[in-house]
């Protein structure tokens, strides 16, 4: 019996820009398209605003540029875009949405351990990152690098947008059922409640006692379209677990780590981080929640990863 909720993979997403429903300036580049997601593409000009905004059930973001836009960069060729600050910029996709059909927006892992904080805004929005059933019209980005600056053209991927019938969110139950068939994570007592799987920070860290990372401030201007191209040691401070299983996190620094738990996501499902939890603490956890369908699957060469 064929699935009547769900987020859609490859294929289906392949099919919407057949139907039209997914319409884009130019060519899908040809690894656009993942497994469960659709890596989102900047436009041609970035708008430096002051603050963050939301449009509102009566509003146009175009509209709210015209009033809150300070200056307005070319992203043609290539641009830096300077921390602490804010920018709009319209993306080359837009949507027509069946009825039945929502979508969320996230950013990339690449993005997430850039530090740079991104967010999706629809016309009428009353929420980042939700794109409500039905929704015709463009898509923008907001974008604010917070550890790096960072150097963005157009045609650059730094979120992504993941579609969905329906409610498609496992309850506890099915979610217990599912682990105790597929293993989801690897952990002698897993934690799964509320509807989740907690995870934890590894502070023993590896042969070498390393745990983690924290960004520098006031380094060089990070492409974000090279990869493998940047010394690490020039962007990132190593941090050393020191015999000791603890790590004070400083207030407004970033930090990479990594869990304790290896996660595994089978095949025909997608998971999602929640960015924050008031029961875990004041902050966010992370930026780039999304983990596509056979992440840490052993068939595809995993026993599970660690996230």
């Amino acid at each position: 019996m064929a699935r009547e909720t769900g987020i859609l993979a490859d294929r289906a997403i392949a099919a919407l820009f057949e139907q039209g429903r997914l319409k884009s300036e130019r060519a899908l580049d040809q690894d656009q398209i993942q497994p469960a997601s659709l890596d989102l593409r900047l436009g041609q000009k970035a708008f430096r605003v002051r603050a963050s905004f939301m449009p509102g059930p009566m509003s146009l973001v175009s509209d709210k540029l015209e009033r809150l836009s300070l200056h307005v960069i070319d992203l043609s060729e290539s641009a830096v875009l300077e921390t602490g600050c804010v920018y709009i910029v319209p993306l080359m996709e837009s949507l027509d949405l069946p009825a039945e059909m929502s979508a969320s927006a996230n950013p990339k892992s690449s993005t997430g351990r850039l530090d740079i904080f991104t967010r999706v805004i629809t016309d009428r929005a009353q929420e980042f990152d939700k794109i409500p059933s039905g929704y015709r019209g463009p898509l923008y980005l907001e974008i604010s690098p917070r550890t790096f600056p960072i150097v963005v053209r157009q045609g650059s991927r730094l979120s992504q947008i993941r579609f969905r019938v329906g409610n498609a969110l496992l309850q506890e139950p099915e979610l217990l059922a599912l682990h105790g068939a597929e293993t989801l994570v690897a952990a002698a007592q897993p934690n799964i409640s509320g509807g989740g799987i907690a995870l934890s920070i590894d502070l023993a860290g590896d042969n070498d006692g390393l745990i983690g990372y924290r960004g520098k401030h006031h380094t060089a201007v990070v492409d974000v379209d090279k990869k493998a191209q940047h010394d690490l040691f020039d962007f990132w401070e190593p941090i050393h677990s020191r015999g000791r299983n603890e790590l004070i996190l400083d207030p407004d620094e970033f930090y990479i780590l990594v869990s304790r738990e290896a996660v595994h996501v089978p095949p025909l499902y997608a998971a999602e981080m929640t960015p924050f939890d008031p029961l875990v603490g004041e902050f966010r956890v992370h930026y780039a929640g999304f983990f596509d369908p056979g992440f840490g699957h052993e068939a595809a060469g995993g026993r599970g990863s660690r996230a």
